[in-house]
């Protein structure tokens, strides 16, 4: 995937596929009301303050990659936007109702829990339970095409892993890898630690031992360079 937005264009982007769902008859969106979804006070993770010239520099930046279009057209006063980002005949990235919720709701708030996303993923695509969305971020971690989602490292004190999108770029250090099944605890256990601890301990040794060996092999080039 070599797709790289910015928090303002995540931002502007999930606003306008929000809309899009929740209040048709209201979509595509003016410059003011995208400004007001951008801003919105409430399912934002963070708040921002944006104004209106703001707006602007992200929707045309949006345009020129092809990711948003401008709606005129008679009767309207004003230019609207809609987006082209997927789901679209512009483009080839295509979601189901489920992902495409999944992926909104991780523009608009930032990383979330499974739990977190089943309650508010629901206002735009109806999940079952919470295996029904660990499900589809399995999908969205695993699609060909991707990945496009990954799970974070458990926080300290925390029962649940949160997972994140990779619209803005790989991440790293941080990730759990969001196709990995956790156990009942969501830790490793006894035999599983120390599977992993002798796995490590193995790569240091073949490590060590290939470093001794181009030690050895310098140290007879220099050896035979002094000798002549």
């Amino acid at each position: 995937m070599n797709i790289e937005l910015t928090l303002h264009e995540t931002r502007v982007i999930g606003c306008l596929i929000e809309k899009e769902i929740t209040t048709p008859e209201q979509y595509p969106l003016s410059l003011n009301a995208l400004t007001n979804a951008c801003n919105q006070r409430s399912n934002r993770d963070p708040v921002l303050d944006l104004d209106e010239v703001s707006v602007q520099q992200v929707v045309d930046t949006l345009v020129r990659k092809f990711f948003v279009n401008e709606q005129g057209g008679f009767g309207s006063r004003v230019p609207k936007f809609q987006h082209r980002f997927c789901n679209t005949n512009y483009g080839t990235l295509k979601f189901s109702p489920q992902e495409l919720a999944v992926v909104c709701e991780l523009f608009l708030r930032g990383p979330q829990t499974p739990g977190e996303l089943r309650s508010h993923a629901s206002r735009l695509c109806r999940f079952g339970d919470v295996t029904e969305v660990e499900t589809v971020l399995g999908q969205l971690a695993r699609r060909e095409d991707g990945p496009y989602v990954v799970r974070l490292s458990r926080e300290p004190g925390k029962r649940e892993s949160r997972y994140v999108h990779l619209f803005s770029g790989e991440l790293v250090g941080d990730t759990d890898g969001a196709d990995e099944p956790e156990t009942a605890t969501g830790l490793a256990g006894p035999g599983e630690r120390g599977q992993a601890a002798t796995g490590r301990l193995s790569q240091l040794e073949q490590r060590v031992a290939g470093l001794e060996a181009e030690m050895a092999t310098l140290k007879q080039l220099v050896e035979a360079m002094a000798s002549r």
